[in-house]
């Protein structure tokens, strides 16, 4: 190799260590004092002066290139760095920031949110499970680059708090902006079927301040699943809610009210959806999200620590069974986990139910209940259940599939509620001589005994100890005589209710009269008494002990065919 060669390898070699970064300084000094002393020893003893300029000219312009080259090729990232513009944003939620706003950011954002939104099909279910299914597949099995394109994707709005013109970016994926149904059309289930109806809120809102109410956390996640037999909604935030005109606010921020297409859901909070006689008798509440600065929002005139679970006591609430099966059951599915850390605002509230029920109000909450309509002060909370949870459509029963508790669980509460003392029927034995206790559900209107004494002494024959009662207003006193039998018996209807305060293993017998009743007595009674541990026994009426034998003749069609009346 020629001395020229190796004095072109030394600069190669010396221009590729300046402009990598990983060569210490004191490699650079060492090769530097190298490269000198090879020059003194071959370039003045190879070259001549001209020669030696020529080949500085040279080697400058080769230096100028290579910078040039690598100007080029890593120009993408040499420019200011987007995240050094960013500063943390004033709320509690470190996922918040705030930058600069361009000319185009709320261009951006309208057509960000409508290019992703998800509107829900008013058709079948089948149908509505489908478009969300393919909604959410897309954007979770997405090939790498599209992954990172919606990740990455931000939508802005105005953030009109700030003194210059900032906005918001939430870091989520758009996959999560699902839109509701407008509460004018309200959806109508015919399957049972959880259907969650979701605004598009996020974990992370700024926050809402009121003059009255002071500073609260407007972190915000309205809920509404619409069910078979009830619809409720869950929500967390700030919430005021103005019996006045029956309309729960939840204060929100401007970006979700941009989002939403509709931002309010229409609810009657009571668990008999599907029978229109009795909503018909629910007062319709509005769950609404509106901006902090509305004009429409109201004042905070009572402030809540504690959740609050807004039902109704209207419906079928005068009959003993739907209060029950419509209100209690429900009521305590929806308020036991909060271990009575939860106050009842009540709607339609009649005080002879809320008197009649006050035990089982007060063992399943600490604080007194409102009643909320009419009333012209604002109530405040941070977190409300509009509406009651029933997940299952049987009656007077408890689905564990879809609740952590079971029918005995309510029941060991009704015991300790009403301070029961019985937990198991009595059993007999050969030559025991406890004798099993009997009561029967005398009834004054329809469906009634006509031969209760006959029957009182036939049970008496037969080993019994029996007890003649009928259902009034004291429900504890009731419930006390009904946990002390072991056997209860009475002709269908709303009194055989009472079957949830007897022991375990205890008997039901159900009489059902003529009148096509079968399908009634089986719903109501059979199949609830069996889900609490109850046997059940079932005797049908004849036409012939019937005593509308009395009134119509033999073939008449009151008697062949009843259930046409």
């Amino acid at each position: 190799m020629t001395r020229k060669h190796q004095l072109l390898k030394l600069y190669f070699v010396y221009f590729l260590s300046t402009f990598y970064s990983h060569t210490t300084r004191l490699q650079k000094n060492v090769l530097i004092r190298f490269l000198k002393m090879k020059y003194q020893t071959l370039l003045a003893r190879s070259f001549s002066k001209h020669e030696q300029k020529k080949l500085g000219y040279w080697a400058l312009l080769a230096c100028l290139f290579i910078a040039l080259s690598f100007f080029i090729n890593f120009k993408p990232f040499m420019g200011p760095l987007s995240v050094l513009n960013l500063r943390l944003s004033t709320g509690e939620d470190e996922k918040l920031h705030l930058f600069d706003d361009t000319d185009s950011s709320l261009q951006i954002a309208k057509e960000t949110i409508n290019s992703t939104s998800i509107v829900n099909d008013t058709g079948s279910s089948h149908e509505e499970a489908e478009i969300m299914s393919s909604a959410l597949t897309v954007n979770d099995t997405d090939s790498s680059h599209g992954e990172s394109e919606i990740r990455d994707t931000e939508i802005i709005v105005n953030n009109a708090t700030s003194r210059s013109q900032e906005v918001v970016v939430f870091k989520e994926s758009l996959a999560q902006n699902m839109e509701t149904n407008d509460s004018s059309n309200p959806p109508q289930f015919v399957n049972e079927k959880d259907t969650s109806m979701v605004n598009n809120t996020n974990s992370s809102l700024p926050e809402a301040t009121d003059a009255s109410a002071g500073t609260k956390n407007s972190t915000v996640e309205p809920l509404c699943t619409f069910m078979g037999r009830s619809d409720f909604c869950e929500i967390k935030g700030d919430i005021r809610i103005d019996g006045s005109s029956y309309t729960v606010f939840i204060v929100s921020s401007e970006i979700d009210i941009l989002a939403a297409e509709n931002t309010s859901w229409c609810i009657r909070p009571y668990a008999r959806k599907g029978d229109q006689a009795a909503m018909d008798a629910v007062r319709e509440w509005t769950v609404k999200l509106v901006a902090g600065a509305s004009h429409i929002l109201p004042q905070c005139t009572q402030n809540h620590s504690v959740p609050a679970i807004l039902f109704s006591a209207g419906g079928y609430s005068g009959n003993h069974f739907h209060s029950f099966a419509d209100i209690i059951v429900p009521l305590f599915l929806t308020s036991r986990p909060y271990n009575g850390d939860v106050q009842f605002l009540i709607t339609n509230g009649l005080t002879a139910w809320i008197s009649k029920f006050k035990t089982l109000m007060k063992a399943l909450s600490r604080y007194q209940p409102i009643s909320i309509d009419y009333r012209q002060d604002i109530h405040c909370y941070d977190s409300m259940t509009v509406g009651l949870i029933r997940r299952t459509s049987k009656e007077l029963s408890i689905d564990p599939s879809n609740s952590p508790y079971f029918m005995k669980d309510f029941r060991q509460f009704l015991r300790s509620s009403y301070s029961l003392k019985r937990t198991m029927a009595i059993k007999i034995r050969n030559g025991s001589r406890k004798r099993p206790r009997l009561v029967i559900i005398s009834r004054k209107r329809s469906r009634a005994f006509t031969n209760v004494g006959e029957i009182v002494s036939m049970a008496k024959r037969l080993g019994f100890r029996v007890v003649v009662a009928e259902p009034d207003a004291d429900v504890s006193g009731f419930a006390k005589i009904i946990n002390s039998c072991d056997v209860m018996m009475g002709v269908h209807g709303a009194g055989l209710t009472n079957m949830v305060f007897l022991p375990e293993k205890a008997v039901l017998v159900q009489v059902i009269p003529i009148g096509g009743t079968e399908w009634l007595s089986k719903t109501y009674f059979e199949e609830p008494a069996k889900d609490m541990n109850i046997r059940y026994l079932d005797y049908k009426i004849r036409v012939e002990e019937s005593s509308l034998i009395h009134q119509y003749p033999p073939d008449h069609v009151v008697l062949r065919d009843p259930s046409h009346y």
